[in-house]
């Protein structure tokens, strides 16, 4: 009995040992994201403004793109019936980027449909513009987050490097921590935060596409329907 008491006490203080050795091993991804050094600052700072863009962005697209589906049939009543003062209150009352460019080629009825496509087109173009503001910076976080990364990764190991030898016969493995630690702790940040603003560059593109897509059949539809033959 005495011995098997004995067996089921060390049983009990190797388990205890375990679990707290597994406490101990959990990782603090903040004392984590510390030991990347500086070079985290400005990957922080990128993932900050990419998060940033790509919610004002998705919403502002949003805004911009939402449309009733019965906007042009009514510009179309209006247009026929020959109240055009009524279609140019109609867009104003739809503050988006559709009835601002349809408002535009009503302001140019009785010129030549040239220089009323060239006007819709010259809004249109501006729109996109506005929508597009700040996008390339997106693409620049997606870029330019990786290199940083691997910017920590070499300083990382030169660190490691530079205790090495500093440390001669005596070396340790909690000498090179710090500089290994370092590089790999910037690799993974910076891959995070390119991956992520790659993925939202790309959706923030994909819906500009949509809007662009949307105001190029707009447009066609408005300069059909002033091509309608007169009855």
């Amino acid at each position: 009995m005495n011995m098997l008491s004995v067996l089921l006490q060390k049983g009990i203080d190797s388990s205890a040992v375990a679990n707290a050795a597994v406490k101990q091993e959990q990782i603090n991804y903040i004392e984590l994201a510390i030991k990347g050094g500086w070079v985290m600052i400005p990957i922080l700072l990128l993932s900050v403004a990419a998060v940033y863009i790509f919610v004002d962005r998705f919403f502002a697209i949003r805004k911009a793109s939402k449309l009733d589906h019965a906007f042009m049939d009514r510009i179309k009543d209006y247009i026929h019936e020959g109240k055009i003062d009524a279609a140019l209150n109609f867009c104003k009352d739809h503050p988006n980027v559709v009835p601002r460019m349809i408002e535009k080629g009503l302001q140019r009825l009785g010129r030549p449909l040239s220089d009323i496509n060239t006007a819709i087109e010259n809004v249109g173009r501006v729109e996109i513009a506005k929508l597009e503001k700040g996008v390339p910076f997106l693409a620049t976080c997606a870029g330019g987050a990786p290199m940083l990364g691997f910017l920590g990764t070499v300083t990382g190991m030169i660190k490691a490097f530079f205790d090495m030898a500093n440390a001669g016969n005596n070396i340790d493995v909690k000498l090179l921590s710090n500089g290994i630690y370092e590089a790999m702790v910037t690799t993974v940040a910076g891959l995070l935060v390119g991956i992520i603003a790659y993925f939202a560059y790309n959706i923030i593109a994909a819906k500009i596409q949509e809007t662009v897509n949307v105001l190029e059949s707009k447009a066609m539809e408005f300069m059909d329907l002033l091509n309608e033959p007169v009855k």
